[in-house]
C-alpha cells in the first residue's frame, strides 16, 4: 500500500514541530543562568513578536486590529497567553528541570477543561472528573513527596510551572467568548509584543536589570533558537498546521512535547527521566484522553471500538 504524501508531510511537520516547541523547555533552562528569568521571557517575544508581525503584514491585509474585539483578544492573550504564562514559567524553571516544566505544562487541556466548566458552564461529566483527577495526580506524582511543613525547591517549582500553565489554559477560556475574524499571525505577533511590554514592565518592577545579562555564547545561543527557532519559524510552521489541520489535532502536539525535551536534556545535559516524573506524565495524558475524548473519537474513529 502507497502511503499518501501528505499524509507523510503532515506526521512530518507534526514532528518537527514538536521538538521545535520541546527544545524551548531545552533552551529556557540553558539560558537561564545567564539572564534575569522575565526579562529573558520579554527579549524572547520582542523578537518573536516583531518577526511574526512582519509576516503578517507580508501575509494579510488584516494585519492590524480593526474591533474592540480584536483588542479584547490580544489583551487576553497578551496579558494571559505570553504575559502569565511565561513570567511564571521561567521563574519556575531555576527549580526543576525543562523535562519536568514540559510535562506539567501537558496540563493544559485538562485545565483548560477546568476553567471551562467553572466561566463558561461546560459539562463536567463522570469521565471528565476523572480525566481531571488523573491530571493532578499527575502534578502530585512529578513534585514528589515532601513534609507538610517544608516546600522543597521542586515542589515550589512544580507549582510556579502550574501557575504557567493555569495562566494559559484561564487566558485561552476568556478568549471565547468574543468573535474576531482577525487572522492568528496578526492576533499571535501583537498578542506577543503586548506580552513582551507586560514582562519587561514585571520584570524591571521585581528589580531586574538589562546590565544583569551576561552574553555569553550559551546565552546568545538560546535566546536565538527561544527567538527565532522555537519561536518565529516553530509559529510560522503552527499557523501552516492549523490552517489545514483545525485546532483539535495541533493540540496533540503538546503531548510529544515532553518526550521532545527529555529526549534532548538527556542528549546536551545526560539527564533521565526518572519513574515518578513518567508516572506523572502518563497519568496526565491519561486524563487528556479522558477530557478530550469525544473530539478524539472525531479525529479517531477507531476508538468507537475502545
Amino acid at each position: 500500500m502507497r502511503i499518501p504524501m501528505n499524509w507523510v508531510r503532515s506526521v512530518l511537520s507534526f514532528t518537527i514541530l514538536g521538538l521545535l516547541w520541546g527544545s524551548s523547555f531545552v533552551a529556557i533552562e540553558a539560558g537561564l543562568p545567564y539572564f534575569p528569568p522575565i526579562l529573558f521571557a520579554a527579549l524572547r517575544y520582542y523578537v518573536a513578536g516583531a518577526v511574526i508581525l512582519v509576516f503578517a503584514i507580508m501575509t494579510t491585509e488584516y494585519w492590524r486590529p480593526r474591533s474592540y474585539q480584536d483588542w479584547i483578544v490580544i489583551l487576553i492573550a497578551g496579558a494571559f497567553i505570553i504575559g502569565g504564562h511565561h513570567a511564571f514559567l521561567y521563574i519556575g524553571q531555576q527549580y526543576i528541570s525543562g523535562t519536568v516544566a514540559a510535562v506539567i505544562i501537558s496540563l493544559g487541556p485538562i485545565l483548560t477543561m477546568m476553567f471551562a466548566t467553572f466561566l463558561l458552564d461546560e459539562s463536567l461529566t463522570a469521565m471528565r472528573i476523572v480525566g481531571l483527577g488523573l491530571g493532578f495526580v499527575g502534578v502530585t506524582l512529578i513534585a514528589g513527596p515532601t513534609d507538610i511543613f517544608l516546600i522543597t525547591t521542586s515542589v515550589l517549582g512544580s507549582g510556579l510551572v502550574f501557575l504557567a500553565a493555569s495562566a494559559f489554559a484561564l487566558g485561552s477560556v476568556l478568549t471565547r467568548p468574543y468573535r474576531t475574524k482577525m487572522p492568528v499571525q496578526s492576533m499571535q505577533g501583537w498578542a506577543m509584543l503586548l506580552g513582551a511590554g507586560l514582562l519587561h514592565v514585571v520584570g524591571a518592577g521585581t528589580g531586574e536589570h538589562l546590565e544583569a545579562i551576561q552574553w555569553t555564547p550559551p546565552a546568545i545561543i538560546s535566546l536565538i533558537h527561544l527567538s527565532l527557532i522555537s519561536g518565529a519559524v516553530a509559529f510560522l510552521l503552527y499557523f501552516q498546521l492549523l490552517d489545514q489541520h483545525g485546532p483539535a489535532e495541533i493540540n496533540l502536539i503538546g503531548y510529544f512535547e515532553p518526550v521532545a525535551a527529555a529526549l534532548l536534556s538527556w542528549v546536551i545535559f545526560g539527564r533521565l527521566v526518572d519513574l515518578p516524573t513518567a508516572t506523572g506524565f502518563i497519568a496526565i495524558f491519561g486524563g487528556f484522553l479522558l477530557i478530550k475524548y469525544q473530539s478524539l473519537i472525531q479525529l479517531f474513529p477507531i476508538m468507537k471500538d475502545i
